[in-house]
């Protein structure tokens, strides 16, 4: 059981975990610095107990410390006001509650391509918005992990956590430097690499007959899209047909639509 202690002083060094999340250079959760996960709310928060990460310790109100199933855990739930709290983030929390874990061992490329059917791979995806909401689709709809290319930001910083609503601990991700030769890995492994792309020139992804394969969906990052180098090393280009003067989807909602379609 996690024994809960009442803090009154944002000062307390055993807030530290928790301390300056607004503040880019001291945020606990930079992975060049501490490398912390911390999720936020009380629906995040129970996806990171059930995660394999190892949490630290808890931080909130009252009243949200106590929505938690705190009986299997062995760390300090430290409870104090929302002004207290907020002293020592850095801003207003509306969530009421945070907890924060070190990460767990890295899953190898080798290891999420061999134990996968449907994968999403990213290329230059460095919203972190983008990036949560991602990795919440690929939950929902079935692909079994995520495959970080050149470009691609921190999946485990606080607002893709946010945004995932948590499943960003729940999907394995790995990340590669071996651009876009991990195309070929990939195809090697049995993977049909689909690249997805607005232009004319791509294959109608209804007509790709993607079911019942293994499959690889590449993303591009906001804005440019995918790199040419990128769309030349994969299997075919396909594309989502849309109503005229609209030019292309939100990068997370056009891999929403391209993972359904693997369904």
């Amino acid at each position: 059981m996690a024994k809960v202690i009442e803090i009154d002083d944002p000062g307390d060094p055993r807030l530290d975990d928790f301390r300056d999340l607004s503040t880019a250079d001291r945020r606990p959760d930079r992975p060049g610095g501490r490398g912390l996960v911390i999720a936020e709310g009380v629906v995040v928060v129970e996806r990171l107990l059930a995660s394999p990460y190892p949490v630290r310790g808890l931080l909130g109100v009252r009243r949200r410390i106590e929505a938690l199933d705190l009986s299997d855990l062995d760390v300090p739930a430290y409870v104090t006001s929302a002004e207290v709290m907020a002293s020592v983030v850095g801003f207003h929390l509306n969530r009421g509650v945070l907890a924060a874990a070190d990460r767990a061992p890295a899953v190898s490329f080798d290891e999420l391509a061999d134990r996968s059917t449907r994968l999403a791979v990213l290329e230059g995806v460095g919203d972190h918005e983008n990036l949560g909401s991602i990795f919440r689709n690929a939950a929902a709809l079935g692909v079994d992990g995520v495959v970080l290319g050149p470009g691609c930001s921190d999946p485990l910083y606080r607002r893709s956590v946010r945004v995932s609503m948590g499943h960003v601990l729940r999907v394995p991700f790995a990340s590669t430097d071996q651009w876009p030769a991990a195309l070929n890995m990939l195809r090697h492994k049995g993977f049909t690499v689909a690249a997805l792309t607005p232009r004319p020139s791509a294959l109608h992804l209804a007509d790709a007959s993607l079911r019942g394969r293994r499959v690889a969906v590449l993303l591009g990052s906001e804005g440019p899209g995918l790199t040419e180098e990128a769309i030349d090393a994969a299997d075919l280009a396909v594309r989502i047909p849309m109503s005229s003067g609209v030019d292309s989807l939100n990068v997370a909602t056009a891999g929403a639509v391209a993972f359904y379609a693997l369904l």
